[in-house]
């Protein structure tokens, strides 16, 4: 399989980039031809492992350029895209920091529902755990399906899982600057059982429906009715997790009155119907 390269980052304290790191990268590069860089995991502020091992960039962008893929772990994807190498692909990552990947990486597409994305030699997985999925498939790229499936029996791993969206929290984006509309997130917030319409959205903050539209999208990546859908769902998520009220009163609860569209809307954003998420999270 040729050499596995991995662990050009360090996972604690990102700082990697120093000249033991930088003797060791030069070592490898001269000595190797990787099939396989493996990016993982960050933690804390985003900025501080970009800026100490941008200087990596060119070694991993040479290295894809002669054959070698590259894969990212969960938050590793900033680094990825801190290459340019994502700029044609799609990608994804934990589902926390979407909104923070967004803003620094505007160009590139983020699908934050998926749990691995796998195009052209590049790889990216969802949050935390999400990782092994990413190993698997990668060990099954490299070997085959069988030992794939030994793997995740010898580890109790889940291979079956499709989504991360069961496990994201919607808190909406409001690290933007535009205060008509975090007004109306806000307004939205509080008032998510009425019927709210676009005009009344619009006018309340004074503008037009076509400007508060784009203004809306822009500032938080969700169009007003996905927005209104999220609130609605994340508030349904929490009360089915108490086990308290059956379905259709959480329904009722967060303002739907027909039992498929909620069916329908809640799968949507949970990839999980009403049902099986409070079986799954009743505490």
């Amino acid at each position: 399989m040729g050499e596995l390269i991995h662990n050009l980052y360090d996972h604690d304290d990102h700082t990697c980039y120093n000249e033991q790191a930088t003797h060791l990268i030069k070592s490898i590069a001269e000595k190797y031809s990787p099939d396989l860089i493996i990016i993982p995991s960050l933690s804390g502020d985003m900025i501080t492992p970009m800026s100490l091992n941008i200087n990596f960039n060119p070694w991993l962008i040479s290295m894809y350029k002669q054959g070698a893929e590259v894969a990212s772990l969960c938050l590793g994807a900033f680094i990825l895209a801190s290459t340019g190498l994502l700029k044609k692909y799609s990608c994804s990552t934990h589902w926390l920091y979407a909104n923070e990947f967004r803003a620094f990486f505007p160009g590139v597409e983020l699908n934050p529902d998926e749990i691995i994305t796998d195009h052209n030699g590049i790889y990216t997985s969802g949050g935390s755990t999400l990782y092994w999925n990413l190993l698997l498939h990668l060990i099954e790229k490299y070997t085959d399906k069988e030992t794939a499936i030994w793997v995740a029996k010898y580890f109790a791993l889940d291979i079956s899982r499709n989504s991360q969206a069961p496990f994201a929290i919607f808190n909406g984006q409001k690290e933007h600057t535009d205060q008509e509309v975090l007004n109306t997130q806000e307004y939205i917030e509080a008032n998510y059982k009425d019927k709210l319409t676009m005009e009344e959205l619009a006018d309340r903050v004074f503008l037009g429906r076509r400007t508060f539209e784009r203004r809306f999208r822009n500032a938080t990546h969700n169009t007003i009715l996905e927005y209104l859908q999220r609130v609605k769902i994340e508030v349904a998520k929490k009360s089915l997790e108490t086990g308290r009220k059956s379905i259709t009163d959480v329904m009722y609860d967060v303002g739907y009155a027909n039992i498929n569209a909620f069916r329908k809307v809640f799968r949507m954003y949970t990839g999980m119907s009403p049902l099986e998420y409070k079986e799954k999270y009743t505490r």
